[in-house]
């Protein structure tokens, strides 16, 4: 295990919905072994957390030593944790990274029924942003180019394209998909 001192760890990434409940996780730490204490530690911090005001920037709460740096927009909560001895700040980006790359992934439309339609994006993004508590990313737009060069086999990034570009794309790949 990493010293304090060395690099800033990430204990998990939480994607809520607006009652709680999971949508994407991702947990980097031991702190939680079994799958009904990360689902405690979910609820403990959503109901501690649900009526704050964190809609237009991130709050941060110190909670059970663990630093939680949130956001909720429409009905999804994004949450950040680390140790109590990590950064704000650097976890703060790490939050706004994750945030913007969303953002972008689900073409500014960050609700929870967008969100589940394009899952495989988000888990993508969680992978882009951290691996194994270590930070890898934390500019939204390149984590965004990152995943979506993975789902568009290295064409042009989502960023880049028009709508009719995207359909053309989808098309000459649902051809090719057919005719292997």
């Amino acid at each position: 295990m990493a010293s304090q001192d060395s690099c800033p760890l990430i204990k998990n990434i939480l994607l809520l919905d607006s009652d709680g409940k999971r949508v994407a996780v991702r947990y980097f730490s031991e702190d939680w072994p079994t799958n009904s204490s990360k689902i405690a530690f979910e609820k403990f911090v959503f109901s501690k957390t649900v009526k704050t005001n964190a809609r237009t920037e991130a709050e941060i709460t110190l909670l059970d030593n663990n630093v939680i740096i949130y956001k909720f927009v429409q009905d999804l909560h994004f949450f950040v944790t680390g140790g109590d001895h990590e950064n704000e700040i650097i976890l703060a980006s790490v939050l706004q990274g994750f945030f913007d790359a969303v953002t972008l992934l689900l073409r500014n439309n960050v609700d929870k029924r967008e969100a589940l339609e394009n899952l495989d994006l988000i888990l993508l993004c969680l992978d882009e942003i951290v691996d194994g508590g270590m930070i890898l990313e934390t500019n939204g737009p390149l984590i965004a180019e990152k995943v979506t060069s993975h789902s568009m086999d290295g064409e042009s990034p989502l960023t880049e394209q028009t709508l009719s570009q995207a359909w053309t794309t989808a098309r000459e790949h649902l051809t090719r998909t057919l005719l292997k």
